[in-house]
């Protein structure tokens, strides 16, 4: 994988445009050290930091197809590049390289707007067709690869990170209100949305075309879970499809021309991937990654070892001690352009660096496997839960706003979200407040109805969690951003396509069998893995919230948080952070981060993020 960059003008480029694009380039050098390709022409100039993983001696990018009439810059593992280049092959096409990203310009050149519709990877790809004077710009399925784009005057600039937008001038370092409202009522931000104002998040599953003049996104793919109800289903056969399927994914992101290590948290969706990736090579000697935790009552090194010890890998592990937290979440911030909830994601980044600093580049998670096989209590409180109507008015405002996020008033995700606005509404300025209706992401569904409409209810909120709480965090600040900054690749086989086919044939009556979360899963690690692993009840850790933050007294927090300096910013109201910062510090305050958003947090890591920046709100 790789980080790409670039700018395009209907009018042609200027020169400014032609002299920034090395600023570009470097605000993402973290994401590709190796090498760096540009592809200049009239009207776009584009290029590539590379993270050299396939055919390291020759796959430079930009690639070419067409009699280099169509250009390519992508960050991108494609998995089946193989299969693609031989039907390319066969049909006249004429190949450079070994390199998977080479089969994008190729597929184009064959396929035209189509040409994302087979390929199975992560990635994320501009393609230039000169003769056409088209852009097209493409995000995976899943949202694995991050793609950030915005309109400038007569075009737009695109970039991996919104660092290598924000190295262009034309660029207003605005925040935008609305994405801090996603970040305060969802589980984070929902592409298309940013914390930067006119700055853009390509949606997964989706083409952004620019042509004549025109920008226009269309989207080829998305989750389509069938329509409830399902019939009961064979287990014993579901289950082998499952497991072949899983294990073809594991197979295809072991092929690489650099080591691939997997991460072992001591939970069953890691496990069974080392599991997997060690039965399907195990001659190869596997190198695995953990981290550990002073307090026994967080640390799963005791699951950690039964894994390692399993798979015979050379295990390398890092004790995370409570002050890596301050150390590093300036730098999440920064890394993952956006406020945040918790702080774990300093332990995926402490985590990324110890793979670095092996010599290794790319490894093996299990990211994806809880919102695909029904991993939260949500799942299961589901089967549970009656929508018992009062007729009071808060009820049916709820009902109303339930119906217009999810097109079904009697479907609750998450939490009450109009009362939810009320609450975080005292956490704004006054200015802000003033304003939200303007903002407010409450105003219209950030999902499509169609793909929840006539779905069970494990069908809605798996598709709500993939579209909610998968691609713009859990894959994006709290993955493939800090992973990055280490110049570390994370590969997810559950994130699959063939994974994810079988995963909605299975009726949710198998899913949470008897009300056990994961249970087709946990079937699956009977087969991998000893029972103490795969019989093991899922353990959610959270890292250490703000009320640990402002114990430690550090100058830096208590100036952030200061009356003063949030009154300046002209983001939250001062009085309430104030009282915030008196409930959590008082003695035996508990901030459950399972259940309760951590307020103080968003306050704090959006100074941050100003800050880093030097944004002002729009």
């Amino acid at each position: 994988m790789c980080g790409i960059t670039g700018i395009y003008r209907s009018s042609g480029l200027s020169d400014v445009d032609r002299g920034v694009l090395p600023a570009m380039l470097n605000a993402i050098r973290h994401r590709g050290p190796d090498e760096e390709g540009q592809f200049i022409a009239d009207r776009v100039a584009m290029g590539c930091r590379r993270l050299s993983i396939i055919d390291l001696a020759d796959g430079q990018q930009p690639m070419f197809a067409a009699e280099r009439q169509i250009a390519a810059v992508a960050n991108a593992e494609i998995y089946n590049h193989d299969a693609l280049r031989a039907d390319l092959t066969a049909q006249g096409a004429r190949f450079g390289s070994r390199c998977d990203v080479e089969v994008i310009p190729h597929l184009y050149a064959r396929d035209g707007l189509d040409l994302a519709r087979g390929l199975n990877g992560q990635f994320a790809f501009a393609v230039y067709d000169t003769a056409r004077d088209r852009l097209v710009l493409g995000r995976d399925q899943t949202g694995i690869a991050p793609m950030f784009w915005a309109r400038v005057r007569d075009g737009i600039l695109f970039g991996s990170e919104i660092k290598a937008l924000l190295a262009h001038p034309e660029i207003a370092r605005k925040l935008d209100p609305a994405g801090l409202d996603q970040i305060l009522t969802y589980p984070g931000l929902v592409s298309p949305r940013t914390m930067f104002h006119g700055v853009h998040a390509l949606r997964p599953g989706h083409l952004l075309v620019v042509e004549r003049g025109a920008v226009r996104e269309e989207k080829y793919w998305d989750y389509d879970f069938p329509a409830a109800p399902m019939a009961d289903g064979d287990e014993a056969a579901l289950l082998d499809e499952l497991d072949a399927a899983l294990r073809g994914a594991v197979a295809r992101r072991l092929v690489a021309d650099v080591p691939v290590g997997v991460y072992i948290s001591g939970g069953l969706d890691s496990a069974l991937i080392a599991a997997m990736a060690h039965q399907i090579a195990p001659d190869t000697a596997r190198h695995s990654f953990s981290i550990t935790f002073p307090d026994c009552a967080i640390d799963e090194a005791r699951w950690q070892a039964i894994v390692r010890d399993q798979i015979g890998s050379v295990h390398h592990q890092v004790t995370f001690s409570e002050d890596d937290i301050l150390q590093n979440l300036r730098q999440i911030v920064v890394s993952g352009e956006t406020a945040l909830k918790e702080s774990y994601n300093a332990c995926t980044l402490v985590l990324a660096r110890l793979v670095a600093a092996q010599g290794m580049r790319v490894v093996l998670t299990g990211e994806g496997a809880d919102e695909l096989f029904g991993g939260y209590v949500g799942y299961r409180l589901d089967l549970t839960r009656e929508t018992e109507f009062c007729g009071d008015i808060e009820e049916m405002i709820e009902e109303e706003t339930r119906a217009r996020l999810w097109g079904d008033g009697g479907f609750f995700y998450e939490r009450d979200y109009a009362a939810n606005a009320d609450l975080t509404g005292a956490l704004l300025c006054d200015g802000l407040l003033a304003r939200r209706a303007e903002f407010s992401t409450l105003s219209a569904s950030p999902v499509d109805h169609a793909q929840l409409a006539g779905r069970s209810a494990f069908h809605k909120r798996s598709y709500l969690d993939l579209k909610l709480r998968l691609p713009d965090h859990l894959l994006a600040d709290h993955s493939d951003r800090v992973a990055y900054c280490a110049s570390v690749e994370a590969r997810y086989p559950f994130l699959d396509p063939h994974v994810i086919d079988v995963a909605r044939r299975i009726p949710p009556a198998l899913m949470l069998r008897g009300g056990e979360e994961k249970y087709m899963l946990k079937a699956l690690g009977a087969r991998y893995l000893p029972p103490e692993l795969w019989q093991r009840r899922k353990f959610s850790f959270v890292a250490q919230g703000s009320p640990h933050l402002l114990r430690c007294g550090q100058d830096w927090v208590m100036d952030l948080l200061a009356p003063e300096t949030v009154r300046r910013r002209g983001v939250f109201n001062p009085e309430t952070v104030a009282r915030l910062r008196a409930q959590y510090e008082s003695p035996g305050f508990d901030l459950s981060q399972t259940f309760e958003d951590d307020y103080l947090m968003i306050v704090l890591t959006t100074e941050i993020l100003m800050d880093a920046f030097d944004l002002t709100v729009a």
